[in-house]
């Protein structure tokens, strides 16, 4: 049977299945059981918001529904990015938080995220557990009368989350012009409210969702609208979210796109200048640019990686002690100030390098020089072990005894789409793009779509 939880939870096209009103309704009972067994409580809390997608209010209620059924409590708290309701399932002593998103998929798709008590995305343990109980007999109580659970409208749920936001960096911008991509999603309100607050003169192109617009052409996937708005406007400088707004691509003053990388890599080389990077280390992905590794060793810093996922990143960042990590897609972790990825907080914090150095962020970004990367993402109709695929793994390993340690090729699938994504780094552009259009093409071929 094909798994429910991808990496990034349950994702789907909005009520078909298997992402189904009914589907929610009993993943809502289910959480509950769940964090009834781990936490010990008759009575569960749960915080719970969503993204600006049609399908989210039908997501919402068959999920509210669920909890309630099951005797829990539930903070509505609406559209909000999900950092933000991380945040309050934190701040709220709740004991799991749940996000309709489905990111930076298109509007049709639609997710269901889970929080632990602390604002962390659930173990792969516990969505293990609420998945055997979805293929079970339902066991969830079924409370009666005043046990059935209450449903709690949080309307300071966005006010708490600026509040929260301008405490972290309480910078004055006055002198800067901001301009923001907010994907017609999450971030629409609270991310200009964030910036105008601490006095940035704020510019906004999607800002106007309609619920079927979330992605569309813009934000954190598609910053082209962003880099034009900045050099017809002469922005100081330039952020796009993605859909749910725990995503994070920064384009400066010249118009140029910086990625998560180029974030880590100021962050991480600024905050050890200070004494501030916690074990000299940042943990990031095996699909960050070779040109990071070379940035943060130049500062004498550590890099440890993870597979792809920010879950992973943080879990990893637990385990060691580390208090920044994050991927090149734009998912950063600031745990000193926030347990969940976060692209407004992340925003600010590279403002805050700005401000305390002087410098601009296209000034910041010379740290890092990047190796040509290659990616090619292959849309297939199953996802046998990579190396099962016939010549595949013979032409990667000559791929990779060409490039030496100049180099380097990542195959793997998409935790979240029907995608095999080939990544290639090396020194020679043309020479890498030939080598990943044939390990695509070797893919396309055996298990492409038909």
């Amino acid at each position: 049977m094909t798994r429910l939880f991808g990496t990034d939870g349950i994702r789907g096209v909005a009520n078909e299945e298997p992402l189904t009103p009914e589907l929610a309704f009993r993943v809502g009972r289910q959480l509950v059981a769940t964090l009834q067994v781990d936490h010990g409580v008759s009575h569960a809390r749960i915080v719970i918001g969503r993204d600006t997608r049609r399908s989210g209010p039908l997501l919402e209620s068959a999920l509210i529904s669920g909890c309630l059924s099951s005797g829990a409590d539930c903070f509505s708290v609406g559209v909000l990015p999900t950092p933000g309701i991380a945040l309050l399932t934190r701040r709220l002593e709740a004991h799991g938080g749940i996000v309709l998103s489905a990111s930076h998929n298109p509007f049709e798709d639609n997710g269901i995220k889970l929080f632990s008590s602390e604002g962390t995305k659930f173990p792969d343990a516990w969505e293990a557990e609420i998945e055997e109980r979805l293929n079970a007999p339902d066991r969830a109580p079924r409370a009666r009368g005043a046990k059935i659970g209450e449903l709690i409208d949080y309307d300071r749920a966005e006010t708490e989350y600026v509040e929260f936001l301008c405490g972290c960096f309480p910078l004055d911008l006055s002198t800067l012009t901001v301009a923001l991509d907010c994907a017609h999603g999450a971030t629409y309100r609270v991310a200009p409210r964030v910036f105008r607050r601490l006095g940035a003169r704020v510019l906004t192109i999607g800002a106007r969702p309609d619920g079927v617009n979330i992605n569309a052409g813009v934000g954190a996937l598609h910053p082209e609208k962003l880099q034009k708005k900045i050099r017809a406007a002469g922005a100081s400088i330039g952020f796009a979210f993605d859909g749910d707004g725990d995503r994070l691509i920064s384009v400066d003053h010249t118009g140029e796109i910086r990625d998560g990388d180029y974030a880590l890599a100021i962050a991480g080389r600024h905050m050890a200048s200070r004494q501030r990077l916690k074990q000299n280390l940042v943990v990031t992905t095996v699909m960050a640019n070779l040109g990071l590794d070379q940035a943060l060793e130049a500062g004498g810093i550590r890099i440890v990686k993870t597979q792809v996922g920010d879950r992973y990143v943080a879990e990893e960042m637990q385990r060691l002690g580390a208090n920044l990590g994050g991927e090149q897609s734009g998912h950063l972790l600031f745990l000193d100030h926030a347990p969940a990825g976060d692209g407004i907080l992340s925003a600010l914090a590279l403002l805050g390098v700005a401000v305390e150095t002087g410098e601009p962020l296209a000034s910041l970004a010379t740290c890092l020089t990047k190796f040509p990367q290659v990616l090619i993402n292959v849309p297939v109709r199953t996802k046998p072990p990579i190396d099962s695929i016939a010549g595949v793994g013979d032409r990667r390993a000559a791929y990779e005894q060409e490039m030496g340690d100049r180099g380097r090729v990542l195959i793997r699938y998409s935790g979240t789409e029907s995608l095999a994504r080939v990544m290639i780094e090396g020194a020679d552009a043309a020479r890498i793009q030939a080598m990943a259009d044939d390990l695509a093409g070797l893919i396309r071929a055996q298990i492409g779509e038909r």
